[in-house]
């Protein structure tokens, strides 16, 4: 196979995934954005997290609430709890690194907040935890996960949002996650300002 053939089999196998997606996550990006206005209309706050490179798909979405989408408008309050290098490596060092995200949820958390995550794995021990610290300070939890589920959404209560990417490629998994989170970013713009 020559190199532009494998460049080809990456889009297509892309544009495959996006399309399958879209037959069935509509609905939910949707509602997670509505979700996600409410809370900002009530003076609430986003706190975003991922590991690897859903962290950086975390970073994407508060870097576009804090600044701008497509468009010069106010800025949104988010937080990305996976960007404090200090922070992430202190609880790592002194607790656990499984607490990460928790203990930093717990003191920038409050009831009405929304807690959205980014895995493709979902088996993350500091995103099960933020969950378990989400729901008990009242934390809406958006989930935006990948291939079956695993450790994570069995934590899910009912009240939660999950968006699923149903593939088991994990590069696959981040492309359409990217998608949704450009949806979720243009939905809240357009929801919010018009």
């Amino acid at each position: 196979m020559s190199l532009q053939d494998r460049i080809i089999n990456n889009f297509s196998d892309s544009i495959q995934a996006q399309q399958e997606a879209l037959s069935y996550l509509p609905e939910l990006i949707e509602y997670a954005s509505q979700q996600i206005v409410s809370a900002l209309l009530n003076d609430k706050k986003i706190l975003t997290c991922g590991n690897g490179r859903s962290a950086t798909t975390a970073q994407l979405f508060s870097s576009a609430m804090l600044n701008q989408f497509e468009r010069d408008r106010p800025s949104l309050p988010a937080i990305n709890l996976s960007t404090d290098i200090a922070t992430i490596t202190a609880v790592a060092n002194d607790y656990h690194y499984d607490e990460v995200f928790s203990k930093q949820l717990r003191a920038l958390g409050q009831s009405g907040d929304i807690l959205l995550f980014f895995t493709d794995c979902n088996s993350s021990c500091n995103i099960a935890k933020a969950i378990t610290t989400a729901h008990d300070k009242d934390i809406l939890v958006i989930a935006i996960t990948g291939n079956e589920g695993g450790l994570i959404s069995p934590l899910l209560y009912e009240t939660d949002i999950e968006i699923r990417v149903n593939s088991s490629s994990s590069i696959r998994i981040q492309e359409v996650q990217i998608l949704i989170t450009h949806c979720l970013c243009d939905l809240i713009d357009h929801q919010l300002f018009g």
